[in-house]
């Protein structure tokens, strides 16, 4: 196989301020990081360099999605604002999303590295691809930036290959921590695009995610969520995917998978309480990468979301990244063995009751 890979130097200098994690610093809340800043990114990019395996991988440029490109997706206003707080140099997009002078380029360049990732897969310049970008995409809606997103860049790339490159059908499996409620409320009533996000129950935007929000007029049952509960390690998130995202899949035939991929839902991630290791994501991706075989050509795009781990979502991604090549590294996982001695990390019984629920919705899919 030979995967395609998207990045920028650019990505690491969207600016999201000294917030303490998700507050702004005021005289009750000293100044700090910001959970979602470069440095789960560089660190995996720069791992990727140490293992040896970007030279297994066919280096995508991105570029600048253009404004009609973005306007498939989102509102004229809120291209418009986002592009004003970045021209006024320091704002917030809405809910929980600082960003700062050229975060608006910026979050152009990410959108377009989705859209070229996109364009290299169904050109066949390449089997699959990840893209790397920066800022994330999924929780941002038609009109509002919210959880650190400001475009939906996998929506954009969605749509872009429906209206510019002949696509039909796509599905989009989302295993970021959070609900992915932007890219569900864009395609909510859209047959043509089905949404599948696994996620921790509750967690965020506040309930969002629940298995009852199954699409609207045309596009009912083409929106599947899995609100796992806290503590759920890869035991259940396989099972999620061998009772409900790989029939859903099967059934719905999609012509594209496009994968938000978050890996916030780690063991020791500080804005989940899940316990995936990088095994775990490793047999997601292998699943997925069978699915995309037999139903797309092996047509599938990964797009980086959340994670806000330094120290693990290198190994995460580096995993995931491995078994889409098809190259396997001497770097070791330090934290996977240990993972995998915890208690919990099977299935447990009111996990597959929960994952049960979302697996009737997938009969819904026509």
């Amino acid at each position: 196989m030979t995967t395609g890979f998207v990045f920028h130097e650019l990505y690491l200098w969207h600016n999201t301020w000294n917030w303490n994690q998700v507050f702004p610093p005021g005289l009750t809340i000293q100044p700090g990081t910001h959970a979602e800043n470069p440095e789960t990114k560089r660190r995996l990019r720069n791992l990727m360099e140490v293992s040896g395996i970007l030279d297994h991988l066919v280096p995508i440029k991105p570029r600048p999605a253009t404004v009609e490109e973005l306007l498939r997706v989102h509102t004229p206003g809120h291209v418009a604002k986002i592009r004003e707080i970045s021209d006024r140099g320091y704002g917030d997009a809405s809910v929980l999303t600082p960003l700062g002078a050229g975060s608006y380029e910026i979050a152009l360049l990410a959108a377009g590295g989705a859209i070229e990732a996109v364009a290299a897969v169904m050109a066949g310049t390449v089997d699959n691809a990840y893209a790397l970008v920066r800022p994330p995409g999924h929780h941002a809606t038609a009109d509002v930036g919210m959880g650190f997103c400001l475009f939906s860049n996998a929506a954009v790339a969605i749509r872009h290959a429906q209206q510019a490159l002949g696509v039909g059908r796509v599905a989009t499996v989302d295993w970021d921590v959070h609900h992915g409620n932007g890219t569900q409320s864009i395609f909510y009533d859209d047959p043509s695009v089905l949404t599948i996000s696994l996620h921790q129950d509750n967690l965020f935007p506040a309930a969002s995610g629940a298995v009852e929000e199954n699409g609207t007029g045309p596009g009912e049952g083409y929106n599947i969520n899995v609100p796992l509960p806290p503590g759920s390690g890869p035991g259940a998130y396989v099972e999620a995917f061998e009772k409900v995202v790989l029939p859903a899949l099967h059934r719905f035939r999609p012509e594209l998978i496009v994968v938000p991929s978050g890996f916030d839902g780690s063991g020791v991630d500080p804005m989940g309480r899940m316990m995936v290791n990088s095994s775990g994501y490793r047999a997601m991706t292998k699943m997925l990468l069978g699915a995309a075989k037999d139903l797309t050509g092996g047509r599938i795009v990964m797009t980086h979301e959340g994670g806000y781990s330094e120290m693990y979502v290198p190994y995460c991604g580096l995993a995931v990244i491995e078994e889409m090549c098809g190259h396997y590294t001497a770097i070791p996982d330090p934290w996977d063995r240990l993972m995998q001695q915890w208690g919990g990390m099977d299935v447990q019984p009111h996990q597959t009751a929960v994952i049960d629920r979302s697996a009737r919705l997938v009969q819904n899919i026509r």
